[in-house]
């Protein structure tokens, strides 16, 4: 087990405490606080989940004046995908806290790494002999230079040069997410969490050096011909893991020590009648359990359940995962409900979280039921395919999802326990022929960045807008909206509806839209409070998202002043509707149990 360093003077800074002060030392440098989002972004495509707290701030970063003012900051739940794999060792997890603090085109490079340095050092008291950093070195086919001036802001501030080093745009450079949009170097800080010998030089293959903040520099603008200019806004934005930092204060190098990670591996240990620490195998098991229970946690709070597509895919992969490391350590059957039981006492602040808490417990146990029904036969079916093998096929992989539900990462990852390949396009062609499964989904993969402000893009915002009006006038005002997704390709939206549409009501909602784009209606924004817009008659149904101040988007003919539709939203949109040209409802299905799903696209 990986034992405490020589830090204890802040083993007292519990979570809690950690955030507070954090929140409280930006306030004093004049930043104003925001609200911590869901899991789920609204209008971000390029991602499953919000994997850092710029995601709500997408509009903002490109240009958009924000109603708090030019200096934010908040600490943000965060699900990461591409850590699924990682998650085992000491620092990764895939569902974390992160602290955030931007500034959109107001104080840049030197301002934001003193505030990092200062809230580091001063405010949580570490050593800055403890302390490196990473600098972009630049690229001369980009025409991007060194960013020398980071480096000597970090000397200024007391970190030598021999600690400071200069890394590619693999390892500091962030964006543009899509083609085009913000982007820049980063420079990164780094801990040394063995209790001696601090090292005169910072070395990146050396882990014990740990990143706990990462500084993006959005200095330049990727344009369509693929050219770097300098941006009209630059940007900063900061994220610190709060579970690294928590460990780091408390004076432990291994993350899972702490005590948002302790509850819930002793009730772990308690099932299992395993002890952390006691060998490799096992530890790994057990935090892989204990991470992938707390994410399904709040990943159900956010209304995803278990499917075999996008979010619910993901979900449905770590809590059959878990499972499996589960048997590996002998927990019984139809234990997750009561290893998720301290993840409601430690995160007691997330009232979402607690107002879910039954449901949460329902999901975890008919997953669990569904799984564990066809597991053991499973891993019997694996140990056959793979006897003196050298590979599975796709053909037996996909055998082993259609028939045994295991997701494919996890025969992938029981091969790999075996030193064998799982032939993917093989699988993926099994695939497309049984199900329609979004591929992307199925590997895993889902990048972070930028939601897509394209052209399309946006004219589909405006769209899911006469969607809803066309939908409430056709179907009545039962009709609310429950999520959308939108890519440059096509639209879908999510609405509460107890049954299927009949072709006359498709046809009819597909009339009163076109008939709305070709009329010219203007789409106007006002900036108020979630009171003030409910009371002007705007539609809003995602409260917990919203913060003091709202954009409202008014749709209203200009001749006869008369609305038809008027939504709280944060999403682009255009100026006018003629610029849809025309609007097509691909297909209607339903989506879950009183929610249908409406496809469309535009002319």
């Amino acid at each position: 087990m990986e034992l405490k360093t020589n830090l204890n003077k802040n083993q007292k800074i519990t979570r809690k405490k950690l955030i507070k002060k954090y929140i409280e030392f930006f306030k004093s440098k004049g930043h104003s606080e925001i609200q911590n989002s869901p899991l789920i972004p609204e209008n971000d495509a390029t991602v499953l989940f919000t994997t850092a707290g710029m995601h709500p701030l997408v509009p903002y970063l490109l240009g958009q004046p924000h109603p708090k003012g030019k200096r934010l900051v908040n600490f943000q739940k965060c699900f990461r995908t591409t850590d699924i794999e990682e998650v085992g060792d000491q620092i990764h997890h895939t569902f974390f806290e992160m602290l955030g603090n931007w500034s959109l085109g107001d104080y840049f490079k030197e301002q934001a790494i003193k505030f990092t340095f200062e809230f580091l050092t001063k405010e949580l008291k570490i050593p800055s002999e403890k302390l490196a950093a990473t600098c972009f070195k630049g690229d001369l086919k980009l025409n991007i230079p060194k960013d020398i001036e980071s480096e000597k802001i970090w000397n200024s501030l007391g970190i030598p040069k021999q600690k400071i080093i200069f890394l590619d745009k693999e390892d500091n450079w962030w964006g543009p997410a899509g083609n085009t949009g913000p982007c820049g170097p980063d420079t990164e800080i780094f801990y040394w969490t063995d209790k001696e010998n601090i090292p005169e030089k910072y070395d990146p293959n050396n882990k014990n050096w740990v990143e706990i903040g990462n500084n993006v520099l959005m200095q330049y603008y990727k344009n369509e011909k693929g050219e770097f200019n300098t941006a009209k806004q630059k940007n900063i934005d900061f994220g610190g893991g709060v579970e690294r930092t928590i460990a780091i204060l408390q004076g432990y190098n291994d993350n899972y020590l702490t005590e948002v990670w302790q509850p819930i591996i002793k009730q772990i240990e308690k099932i299992s009648r395993k002890t952390y620490g006691e060998n490799k195998e096992q530890t790994k098991s057990i935090r892989i359990i204990a991470d992938h229970i707390k994410a399904s946690c709040f990943i159900i709070a956010d209304n995803i359940t278990p499917s075999n597509s996008e979010q619910g895919y993901i979900l449905r992969r770590i809590i059959r995962r878990a499972i499996r490391h589960s048997k590996l350590i002998n927990i019984p059957n139809k234990s997750l409900s009561k290893i998720a039981e301290p993840v409601f006492e430690i995160y007691d602040d997330y009232t979402h979280l607690q107002k879910n808490k039954n449901k949460i417990i329902k999901e975890l146990e008919k997953e669990e039921e569904k799984f564990l029904q066809t597991l053991e036969k499973g891993l019997k079916e694996f140990k056959k395919l793979s006897k003196n093998n050298k590979e599975i096929s796709g053909k037996d992989a996909f055998l082993l999802y259609q028939s045994y539900g295991f997701p494919i990462e996890m025969t992938q990852e029981l091969a790999k326990e075996k030193k064998l390949k799982v032939n993917l396009k093989e699988f993926e062609s099994e695939q497309k022929k049984h199900q329609n499964i979004s591929r992307t989904a199925t590997k895993g993969k889902f990048s972070s960045g930028l939601a897509d402000n394209s052209e399309q893009t946006t004219k589909l915002h405006t769209a899911t807008h006469l969607l809803h009006a066309a939908l409430r006038e056709v179907l009545g005002t039962e009709v609310q909206q429950k999520g959308s997704n939108i890519t440059p390709e096509r639209l879908r939206f999510d609405f509460m509806f107890n049954r299927k549409l009949t072709e006359q009501e498709i046809k009819k909602i597909e009339n009163i839209i076109n008939e709305k784009i070709n009329e010219s209606l203007e789409v106007t924004k006002q900036e108020m409070s979630p009171e003030q817009a409910k009371k002007s008659g705007a539609l809003g149904f995602f409260e917990h998202k919203y913060g003091e101040i709202v954009s409202v988007y008014t749709i209203i003919n200009p001749k006869t002043k008369q609305v038809f539709s008027k939504e709280i939203c944060t999403g682009p949109h255009v100026k006018n509707t003629l610029e849809l040209k025309s609007f097509k409802i691909l297909k209607e299905e339903s989506s879950s149990a009183g929610i249908r799903r409406i496809k469309a696209i535009i002319g």
